[in-house]
């Protein structure tokens, strides 16, 4: 099954990604919205469904439970300046998508993706955007993700789905709107199996303003971009802040 690329802002445009190998790859994006399905209703969640909102995609949040997340005010607020974004269970919000984010807290992020269901994940592009990190103390699992990263064990749970990391090496501001550093001059990874779905993750990158999109590879690749969080908190902890991120300048 191939993905159907229908994203609107690039009519008539042909795009480039950058492999590992330095070989790039071309192809052609075709007008129409994609339906698209966020989970988790944190700040990468939100950031993440109301950027591709404003992009004209058709968005639904998934959840746990709908009824207690209303409830909550920050969601409640959030989602009262943006009632064109559905909310639903996450098998529902799933469901009826093409594209499926994972940004839900990684140490859960399996647990949330049974709850979908492969029926649901089956031939969708899944972008993993989600960082493992310890419970106790907020530490990113580095010893684990070298040797089985997240991104890897969601497509050994999940085969049907075409997995593609991506995303998790920034805050979620800078996900979603790339341009607050550097005018956007900073670069973002893909790791993944699949090379349409790597095609479908870069073009929505591309819609929400990154420019660089570098492919690391295969899904295993993922084990880096994992790894790398440790290093951004320790540049993090140095600025004091969260708005920065990588340029691979080559």
């Amino acid at each position: 099954m191939r993905a159907r690329i229908r994203l609107p802002f690039f009519q008539d445009s042909s795009k480039r990604i950058a492999t590992a190998g330095l070989i790039e790859s071309t192809f052609d994006l075709k007008g129409g919205d994609m339906k698209i399905a966020v989970l988790g209703t944190g700040s990468v969640g939100r950031a993440l469904a109301g950027r591709f909102a404003e992009l004209g995609h058709e968005v639904a949040v998934g959840t746990r439970d709908p009824a207690a997340t209303l409830a909550r005010g920050d969601y409640a607020a959030w989602a009262a300046e943006r009632p064109g974004i559905a909310l639903a269970a996450f098998a529902d919000a799933a469901a009826g998508a093409e594209v499926v984010v994972n940004a839900s807290s990684g140490a859960h992020s399996l647990a949330v993706l049974a709850s979908v269901g492969e029926a649901n994940l089956a031939g969708k592009v899944l972008l993993d955007v989600a960082n493992e990190m310890t419970p106790s103390d907020g530490l990113p699992l580095v010893g684990a993700n070298e040797t089985a990263s997240l991104g890897e064990r969601i497509q050994r749970a999940f085969p049907s789905a075409r997995v593609v990391k991506t995303l998790n090496t920034m805050n979620f501001e800078v996900m979603a709107n790339p341009a607050l550093v550097a005018g956007g001059d900073h670069t973002v990874f893909v790791s993944g199996e699949d090379a349409e779905a790597k095609r479908v993750a870069t073009a929505l990158l591309e819609q929400l303003g990154h420019t660089d999109v570098l492919d690391l590879g295969g899904i295993e690749s993922a084990r880096g971009a994992e790894t790398a969080l440790a290093f951004w908190l320790r540049v993090r902890m140095a600025l004091g802040h969260n708005r920065f991120n990588f340029k691979i300048a080559r």
